[in-house]
């Protein structure tokens, strides 16, 4: 079964998120963004999510960290808890 490692900053507006991602490109690091800004309590750890499997996740979230290439950083990703910016950290198929 797959599994993921993840970490994610949640915001409540889109335009946050696209400024907070503009940071994280520009070389701030994605770790501090998210101890000061996600509204998430895994924003203390950094936005980290640790590992998890497909269907443990909102299905948005899940999409994106089960598909979308290792490393980077990914969003604005919509779900009813507001906008995350996701990092997957790791997958295995």
């Amino acid at each position: 079964m797959a599994k993921a490692s993840a970490r994610h900053i949640l915001v409540s507006s889109e335009e946050e998120c696209n400024e907070l991602k503009s940071q994280i490109e520009a070389g701030a690091d994605f770790v501090k963004i998210a101890e000061s800004h996600s509204q998430c309590p895994s924003g203390k750890q950094g936005g980290a999510l640790g590992e998890f499997g497909p269907g443990q996740m909102v299905p948005e979230f899940d999409k994106v960290v089960f598909s979308a290439e290792v490393g980077k950083v990914h969003g604005p990703v919509k779900t009813d808890f507001g906008h995350h910016l996701i990092e997957i950290t790791s997958r295995t198929e």
